[in-house]
Parts: structure tokens; sequence; C-alpha cells
């Protein structure tokens, strides 16, 4: 039986708000107060996440971060200033916490979790919420909350648009069911060298602290199953539905993620067309292939008229890929599908690949202005 709560003055003052909200009341501030969350990252995404769920009354968090503060940090981890320079992260962070409410045990961490030791870290939380930036802490993740059947808050940022999903609660999608390669890593483009907009970072913070708060309370309906694409330019977001392909019984143990998510390793350079010489290849009617290993999802809103071997089916299509005339493989940025290229090549023994450079969004901002992207 759940342990009845018995609330101070103090506390019936300060959850006044969710008290009187219809559907959440007592019972679910209680669920709050009783709960265990690990924050991996306490920078962009991190700082709101943290400040909602610690107002919020999350009863325990453990913040994760091995990182310092650094100048270029100010203009989006909005619970730093100019003072906490090359101060670790986690140990401010839980600080400053500390004195928005003082009825939630803050832990900080600064070591950094990896295969050997996440598993042990993260056991006996109710929930993971990663708020990281690289592909080897993502998938780390994922495993662990699959391996240790915690949910997983997800979210990413990059320029202006933001994903958030909620993973493996009570084994729905995971990760790997949306993305299971990695892009490679030259594919890549961090925050420091795209970009990304500060107030973007709050935004879906915000969103991620939202769907924790609903997943720990037992209120509302979760993103489970879904991604949320927001875009912060045009105020416009969109739910895509992820296939649940039971990724899970694959993942067996965690495993060298640096190494998951720079291979395959090939010593010569990848094949490329610009979209410019792909639409000479169409316009002169080349005996040529064209492969999108986008969703069913994404070809439907837009596509190049190519056939459509979802990535993840690649492994299971490879005889449908010709080995006598030059193929052609897109996806939307030109990631997962230089991703393939690559894996067929090593894999397969394939010589004849070229990957689209840019993708679809190149071919819709250079070639074909009017075509909807997403």
């Amino acid at each position: 039986m759940t342990k009845v709560n018995h609330f101070s003055q103090e506390e019936r003052e300060r959850y006044s708000r969710h008290f009187v909200l219809p559907q959440f009341g007592e019972s679910a501030q209680q669920n709050l107060l009783q709960s265990r969350v690990a924050v991996v990252g306490a920078g962009g995404l991190g700082c709101p996440v943290l400040q909602y769920l610690v107002a919020a009354g999350v009863g325990h968090i453990a913040i994760f971060d091995h990182d310092n503060v650094s100048l270029s940090n100010l203009q989006r981890q909005i619970l730093y200033t100019a003072a906490d320079l090359n101060q670790p992260k986690a140990q401010v962070a839980a600080e400053k916490l500390r004195a928005l409410n003082q009825h939630v045990q803050i832990d900080s961490f600064v070591n950094q979790l990896i295969a050997s030791n996440a598993l042990g870290l993260l056991k006996g939380f109710q929930l993971i919420i990663d708020c990281t930036d690289n592909f080897p802490t993502r998938y780390l993740l994922n495993d662990a909350s699959v391996l240790l059947d915690i949910p997983l808050i997800h979210a990413s940022i990059y320029r202006y648009e933001g994903q958030v999903a909620v993973f493996n609660y009570q084994r729905s999608a995971n990760y790997r069911d949306l993305y299971p390669l990695p892009p490679r890593p030259e594919a890549v483009t961090n925050c420091e060298e795209g970009g990304v907009l500060g107030a973007l970072a709050g935004i879906i913070g915000s969103i991620q602290a939202n769907e924790a708060i609903k997943v720990l309370a037992g209120i509302g309906d979760p993103l489970v199953n879904r991604l949320l694409v927001f875009d912060s330019l045009t105020m416009e977001s969109q739910i895509i539905q992820i296939a649940n392909k039971n990724e899970r019984k694959n993942i067996l143990g965690l495993i060298d993620y640096d190494d998951f998510c720079n291979a395959p390793k090939k010593t010569t350079d990848m094949k490329e067309v610009t979209v410019q010489e792909l639409k000479a290849l169409k316009d002169s009617k080349a005996n040529f292939q064209l492969i999108d290993v986008r969703e069913p999802h994404e070809f439907d809103i837009c596509n190049l008229d190519g056939e459509l071997i979802p990535q993840a089916e690649i492994p299971h299509n490879v005889d449908k890929i010709a080995k006598d005339k030059q193929v052609v493989i897109h996806c939307r940025s030109g990631a997962r599908s230089g991703n393939m290229v690559k894996w067929l090549e090593s894999n397969h023994g394939f010589t004849n690949l070229y990957n689209l450079k840019g993708g679809i969004l190149a071919w819709a901002k250079e070639i074909d202005t009017s075509m909807p992207t997403y």
C-alpha cells in the first residue's frame, strides 16, 4: 500500500496550485514526493528540467554531469551565472536547487556515466531523464533504461528544432526502435558548430519536465510510442508515431558506445552526389537506383520517387540493392543514408553506392522549393 503523506502547512501552501488541479490533487503530489529521478546532463535541457522538477516537489533527484560551467553555456543554461565559471555543473546546480526547495533531496555526481558504472549508478531510480548532447550517451542511457526496466524521457535540440519522446514506458518503444543505428560521426554537427537557440533549450526542457511529471504522478497521456518534433522558427509541431519493433530483444548488456557510434570505419572517403547531380540523373532518365532509407511516415510527407527501404530494414533487404549500376541512397539530411552507405560497403562489399549530400532537405532548398519539409 502506498504510504499516506501528511502534508505540512508549508507544503500545502507550496503545492497548492497542484492540489486544486483536476486529476492531480494530493495523490499525484504524493507520488511526486516519493519519486526518485536521475537527470543526466545539467546543461541547456537539464537546467529547466531540474528547476521544474525541484519546484514540483519530486522527492529525490540525482544530477549526473562531469562538465564545468563555461562562458558559452550562459546563453542557454539558466541556472548558472558568470560567478560559476569553471565550477562543476552538477555541484553548482545542486547547491542552487536546494535553495529553491529544501524538501527535495538532491545528489550530485561529477563522474561520467560509462558502460562500466551506469547500471550500478542508475539502479533504483524510477525515471531517467536524458538531457545529454551526444549519441554515445544517448544509446548508453537507452540500453541501461531497458536493462533496468526504467522509463526514459529523451530530448534533443539542434539549431531551431527540438524533439521529445518517452521511451521504455511499460515496455513501449525505445530509442533503438527510432534510431537503430547512429549517424556517421562526420555527419553529426554539434551545437558548438551548428548553433542552438537559447530559448529552445528552455522550451524543450520544460516539455521534458512536463512528461516526467505526468509519468511520475500518474496523470495524462505521456509521449509513449510518439516523437514530438518542434520548430521554434515557425512555432509548428508534429507528433510522429514510433513503431515498437522490439529492438529491446537485442539489448543484452552495455557495450563500448564510443566504438559503436564511430563504426563502421572505412579508410576511403564515401562517394556522394549533390542534389543537382541527382536531378541531372533523373532528367536524363539514367539507369540508376534511388533508395530512400527514411521511415514510412516521412516518405508520406515528401519523397523523390525513390524505393522506400527504411534504415532498420536495410540489413534484411540487401538483395534488393543493385550491384550492377549506380545506386543513390538518401534520407532527410544525409546522415542516416551516409551511415547505411558505409555499413553496406563495409559488410557487403558494395562499390557502387552514393550518398545524396544534404538529403531531401537540400533538394527542397535548392531544387524544388515548393516541396513540403519537416
